[in-house]
């Protein structure tokens, strides 16, 4: 059985407890403009929470506290592209604590805080809609308990 090659990409779930409820910021794809978390290819050398914080940077212009760990991986591919282009994306939690105005892709993407509820229905992959559900959970009983 032939195994299909996965090319390697990072993304942050760039999360806000400001609010009166969790909210998680998004950005639009360059293709199609569709709703999908900041992210990017593992360059060589470069380990994947490495490449999690640029990418929430050059994407989305957020600066904040990236976590140790990976919260989970979902895979997708991408609809433009050849069947065998396969790509697994581990995700990192990252609460927050600077938004720039200017950053390296503004021009390319828009960008929007929605509530985790939102967010879910805005993305496309089956996976991805999993771990912004059960993060989005987890946040809204972290949150609770701090009101």
């Amino acid at each position: 059985m032939t195994q299909i090659p996965k090319i390697r990409q990072s993304a942050v779930i760039a999360y806000s407890l400001d609010a009166e409820y969790p909210k998680v910021m998004m950005i639009t794809s360059r293709g199609r403009r569709r709703w999908v978390l900041p992210k990017g290819h593992v360059c060589e050398g470069q380990g994947a929470r490495a490449a999690a914080e640029s990418e929430a940077f050059e994407e989305a212009g957020l600066r904040g506290r990236l976590a140790r760990r990976k919260i989970g991986t979902y895979f997708y591919q991408k609809a433009d592209e050849a069947k065998d282009m396969h790509y697994k994306v581990k995700v990192f939690p990252m609460q927050v604590e600077r938004v720039a105005e200017d950053w390296p892709e503004k021009p390319e993407r828009d960008r929007e805080w929605m509530d985790f509820p939102t967010a879910v229905n805005a993305v496309e992959e089956p996976e991805l809609k999993v771990l912004l559900r059960e993060f989005g959970e987890m946040l809204s009983v972290v949150h609770a308990a701090k009101a």
